[in-house]
């Protein structure tokens, strides 16, 4: 029997060409499949590639707008993993592809290095490990899971499959309200500052809360006595853009520039949070900018990408990045010129690259976990 070779166009020769010519040729590709190619642009990304974008936007929304779209038959993800698993959970649902016949849409995140360590302290190992304590101690169910959106496709399904949620920055309380009239206790995870910040936010006092760290020996590092007091359960894991944010770079830009106001994303630490004047999801921190009467100053501590754009955006305003410390998601800049065009071209010839497929029973829980995200009043 004959066997069928696909040969994929190498991707060492892209580097050699100017940007000028790369972008000359995503161009190309763009004419050439028109509205069937959708490429979607984080907000953290480089500007050369935001530009190119069809949609701009974060994770969860560039998902669920890429879902709705009907006349796409490709994504092209410039952001980082999950968020391409997350866009082919949901424009792949079972409803969707109903409606083409069975067609699925592929899913290509241009360079397969580009991770989010947050999403990677989550391992589903360590949280069915840490499931099965917590059971132990406190009765399975009365534990609700919450995973930020900012996790694995595994880790949605593990809450699609355990009666928990998805949330985003922006939806965080009403996720966590939501869980707390399911259950007696919130396993929240990755991100232990947007857990802490959120339940502070609801008034729910420091001494209710835990943290599990994975890689405890025992017990995430507590106690079972601790575990079974505590309302809040929060996974030890962290975004590396955000920690850099602290007190003291508050503090240097209240005394410099009085009058400044600090606006920071929720994943900040709380000692900063609670400093700030103002504290948004990346959509709120944009749309607080650009509603902002000419003259504001602020100090942003946010994704150094995005705040430099606002910076051109907003000539009438004087913004800072607020830390003396370069502070980019160094994953979300592996997509480039040359890996964008690499994955363009190999798509436009059926030699697709980076194609991004969750297996059916991760999707399936997963998307549960995602549509009660959506049942949330304000949820996505």
């Amino acid at each position: 029997m004959a066997s069928h070779i696909v040969h994929e166009t190498p991707f060492a020769p892209y580097r050699q060409l100017s940007a000028e010519e790369l972008t000359h040729r995503i161009r190309q590709i763009k004419d050439q499949l028109g509205e069937r190619l959708l490429i979607l642009g984080h907000h953290y990304q480089r500007d050369e590639v935001v530009e190119l974008a069809d949609l701009r936007g974060d994770s969860y929304r560039l998902s669920a707008l890429a879902a709705a779209n009907e006349t796409c038959r490709a994504i092209v993800f410039c952001g980082v993993h999950f968020m391409a698993e997350t866009a082919d959970i949901l424009a792949n649902r079972p409803e969707r592809l109903a409606r083409r016949d069975g067609q699925r849409i592929p899913v290509v995140l241009p360079d397969l290095s580009a991770g989010c360590s947050m999403a990677d302290m989550a391992e589903i190992a360590q949280v069915e490990d840490c499931w099965y304590q917590l059971s132990e101690v406190a009765g399975e169910d009365t534990i609700v899971p919450v995973t930020y959106v900012n996790s694995s496709a595994a880790i949605k399904g593990f809450c699609g499959r355990h009666g928990g949620i998805v949330c985003t920055s922006a939806n965080a309380d009403a996720a966590l309200r939501w869980a707390l009239a399911r259950g007696q206790k919130v396993l929240f995870f990755p991100d232990q500052h947007l857990g802490r910040n959120t339940a502070l936010k609801l008034g729910i006092p420091l001494e209710r809360m835990q943290v599990w760290d994975p890689h405890a020996p025992e017990w995430g590092g507590s106690d079972p006595d601790a575990l079974q007091r505590a309302t809040i359960v929060l996974w030890k894991g962290h975004c590396s853009v955000h920690q850099m944010f602290l007190p003291e770079h508050v503090d240097y830009f209240r005394r410099e520039y009085p009058g400044i106001k600090i606006l920071v994303h929720p994943e900040c630490m709380m000692e900063v949070v609670a400093q700030a004047d103002e504290i948004g999801s990346t959509g709120r921190i944009i749309r607080l900018v650009n509603e902002a009467p000419p003259g504001t100053h602020w100090a942003i501590g946010t994704e150094l990408h995005l705040v430099h754009r606002l910076k051109q955006e907003h000539p009438e305003q004087e913004i800072y990045f607020l830390s003396p410390v370069v502070c980019m998601c160094s994953t979300m800049y592996r997509i480039d010129l040359p890996h964008l065009c690499w994955a363009l071209e190999n798509l436009a010839e059926g030699t697709p690259v980076n194609v991004i497929r969750v297996d059916d029973p991760t999707a399936a829980d997963a998307l549960v976990a995602l549509e009660r995200m959506l049942e949330l009043s304000g949820g996505g």
